[in-house]
C-alpha cells in the first residue's frame, strides 16, 4: 500500500558510467549543472575522507524508524548510494557501525541520511562514505512503514532511483541518470580547462584581463588612480 511498500529501481545507470564519476569533484558537476543539483551543505560527511559516486537506491522512512533501511541494505548492489528520506530528524539515528559494517560487507558505495547517526567515532576512523544532517547516541524503532525505491526529498533536493549521487568533501551532487553522460563530459572538459589554468598559474602566463573587463561592463566606479583599470 502507499506508504509501505518496496518498488523496483528500474532501470540502472551503466555501472562504468558511474565509475567515472568517481574521478569527478563535486564543483565541476555543481557548475555544469548551473549550481541547481546540489543537496544542502547541512549533510555533511562523517568519514575519515575519500569521494563517494553510486546509483541512488531510495528510501523514505518514517522519522526516527530504520526498517526499510535495514531492507534496503538487503536489497541493494554493489555500487548502490543508499539515500534516506527520514524527514531530517535530529533526535533518532537512522544508521550505526553495525549498518555501515553490512554496507562494506555487500560492496555498496555509501549513505546519505536525512536525519542523524551514531557511533560517529567508528565511521570516521573508516572510508566507508557516510553523509548525514546530524549525530545522536538515541537509537532507531524498527516498526515501519515507509517505502524503497520512490522519489525522495534529501537535503532539498529530489532524487529519483536510479540517480547517480556524488560526494566529497565539498557536499553531494545529484545527477540525473538522463543526463549523466553528458554531464560527465562536460565536467571532465572543465577539469582539463582548469588544468590548464593551474599551469598558467605557475608558469606566470594566466590571463586575468577577465577581472577589469567585467568590471567595466558592470559600471564599477574607479576612485583614485584610474589609470590601474
Amino acid at each position: 500500500m502507499p506508504g509501505f511498500r518496496i518498488l523496483p529501481m528500474g532501470r540502472r545507470p551503466d555501472p562504468s558510467l558511474v565509475k567515472q564519476f568517481r574521478k569527478i569533484a563535486t564543483p565541476l558537476i555543481s557548475d555544469n549543472m548551473n549550481r541547481m543539483h546540489a543537496i544542502s551543505c547541512e549533510l555533511r560527511p562523517f568519514h575519515g575522507g575519500g569521494r563517494m559516486a553510486g546509483t541512488a537506491l531510495t528510501v523514505k522512512t518514517r522519522p526516527g524508524d530504520n526498517l526499510m533501511v535495514h531492507k534496503a541494505i538487503d536489497l541493494a548492489e554493489p555500487g548502490d548510494v543508499i539515500v534516506v528520506d527520514a524527514g531530517g530528524e535530529m533526535t533518532h539515528a537512522i544508521i550505526g557501525e553495525i549498518m555501515v559494517r553490512l554496507a562494506v560487507k555487500k560492496g555498496l558505495a555509501g549513505f546519505v541520511i536525512d536525519g542523524c547517526v551514531r557511533d560517529t567515532e567508528a565511521i570516521r576512523e573508516g572510508d566507508f562514505p557516510v553523509f548525514a544532517r546530524g549525530a545522536t547516541h538515541r537509537g532507531p524503532y524498527k516498526d515501519g512503514p515507509g517505502e524503497i525505491n520512490v522519489p525522495v526529498s534529501v537535503g532539498g533536493m529530489v532524487v529519483h532511483p536510479g540517480d547517480i549521487i556524488v560526494g566529497d568533501g565539498d557536499g553531494l551532487a545529484v545527477v540525473p541518470a538522463d543526463i549523466a553522460q553528458e554531464i560527465l563530459d562536460l565536467a571532465l572538459a572543465q577539469k582539463k580547462r582548469e588544468e590548464a589554468m593551474f599551469a598558467a598559474i605557475e608558469d606566470g602566463t594566466i590571463d586575468r584581463s577577465w577581472i577589469d573587463a567585467v568590471l567595466i561592463r558592470k559600471g564599477c566606479e574607479w576612485v583614485g588612480d584610474s589609470d590601474k583599470i
